[in-house]
């Protein structure tokens, strides 16, 4: 089912003409078609059906989960490379990222596997603002609908 867009964010008028937002919604437009492949990777069987699946299973396959958030991110920071993305978000990937199984992990699953879900809904989050809005806009509105705000702030720019 394809998503209705409010028509009134397509609009040239109230453009958010600030440089730093231009450059990036430029970026953006240019690594549409890349981006939108890895979220078709990131919402089918292998890439977000199974590992979910595998939280509640208990599997230690939900580890391999951390790759794909780390593609997303770095898809993500390559927008926009010569500054850091949100501070919050990045502490949410940390949190979830870098972890190797090990035996007692099962003993308090999870407390140890809950990050690694979490970094990867957050990064899939800002990867579906990413390719909705650089989809669906023409422009950068001034007036804008929540998931291009929070794109905006994923770089700090809101």
């Amino acid at each position: 089912m394809k998503p209705k867009y409010n028509e009134r964010f397509n609009q040239p008028e109230g453009t958010d003409d600030r440089p730093e937002v231009q450059q990036l919604f430029n970026r953006l437009k240019v690594h549409v078609p890349e981006l939108t492949r890895l979220l078709e990777q990131c919402c089918g069987h292998w890439g977000y059906e199974d590992p979910i699946y595998r939280f509640y299973h208990q599997s230690f396959k939900v580890y391999a989960l951390q790759t794909q958030t780390m593609q997303i991110v770095a898809a993500l920071q390559a927008l926009r490379p010569e500054f850091p993305l949100n501070a919050w978000f990045m502490q949410i990937v940390t949190e979830g990222t870098g972890k190797t199984f090990v035996n007692e992990d099962n003993q308090r699953w999870p407390t140890v596997t809950r990050p690694i879900i979490e970094a990867f809904f957050h990064a899939r989050y800002f990867l579906e603002m990413a390719v909705k809005y650089g989809t669906h806009l023409r422009c950068s509105p001034a007036q804008m609908p929540s998931g291009w705000a929070a794109f905006l702030e994923l770089y700090n720019l809101r």
